[in-house]
């Protein structure tokens, strides 16, 4: 059983910056694809964007491109997003989730992360 805990979440104004760390004690981390997921209040859950085993990360939301990073250190067993120039509109709780795949689709996670809130105030 993989299991994921996150940390790093917060409230924070317009402008700033968070990042948020997912950190599995699993032996075999550097084999996963880890994807980053948000889900606001009354809204389905969206997939922000991946990074696989091997380095190459992608963000998927248009509107987080050129603000947000998505890195690992395979040392330590931790996946990490860097969110830069938050918005109102990147308020939501953050998932981290872990795929065998590479790639991997949004249905094709088979762990997750806790889940963890930012709020992002004007």
């Amino acid at each position: 059983q993989v299991q994921l805990v996150q940390s790093g979440g917060g409230w924070v104004q317009a402008g700033g910056s968070l990042t948020l760390s997912c950190v599995t004690s699993v032996h075999t981390f550097n084999t996963y694809t880890v994807g980053w997921f948000r889900q606001a209040p009354g809204k389905e859950r969206e997939y922000v964007g991946a990074i696989h085993w091997s380095g190459p990360s992608f963000v998927f939301v248009d509107s987080a491109k050129g603000r947000f990073t998505i890195t690992r250190d395979n040392a330590k067993n931790t996946a990490y997003l860097q969110m830069n120039s938050l918005k109102t509109e990147d308020t939501a709780v953050y998932y981290c989730a872990a795929s065998r795949l590479s790639p991997a689709a949004r249905s094709e996670y088979d762990y997750w992360g806790q889940g963890t809130q930012v709020t992002v105030s004007s």
